[in-house]
């Protein structure tokens, strides 16, 4: 579906954004904010949906999975990381566990994530029908 193409690279180049971004004081414009905590939890949520929807459904119809899964697999980390940033906000305690340190790896690397998800919405938009991507 050409629907899912363009949230998929609308979802990717805006989470990567925002992530490279996130602890800037610059005003994103007038009225508008990308560090309000509940546009981060709508868009981590549609990076989520929307990557598991890529794998789901493929646009070509030679290569199944390979066509569509750079860009879903993205979507999914950047809901993640999305996710696991508003849960160690709000969270005052310390937890041990799988999930912690799955948690705890992900926003470590946020910098490279946010390149990656940018770099991926930029080569999904420029090459649409290559296989990797």
């Amino acid at each position: 579906m050409i629907q899912l193409y363009f949230l998929s690279i609308l979802c990717n180049g805006l989470a990567g954004y925002v992530l490279f971004l996130e602890n800037s004081n610059e005003t994103d414009g007038p009225g508008m904010s990308f560090n309000n905590p509940t546009f981060h939890l709508v868009l981590g949520i549609m990076s989520a949906v929307t990557g598991i929807l890529k794998l789901l459904s493929p646009i070509q119809n030679g290569f199944f999975i390979l066509g569509d899964l750079l860009p879903g697999a993205a979507g999914i980390i950047a809901g993640l990381v999305f996710i696991f940033c508003l849960y160690h906000k709000d969270d005052v305690s310390p937890k041990s566990g799988e999930l912690e340190r799955l948690g705890s790896n992900l926003l470590a690397f946020r910098k490279p994530i946010s390149i990656g998800l940018i770099a991926s919405a930029l080569l999904h938009f420029v090459f649409g029908e290559v296989i990797f991507l």
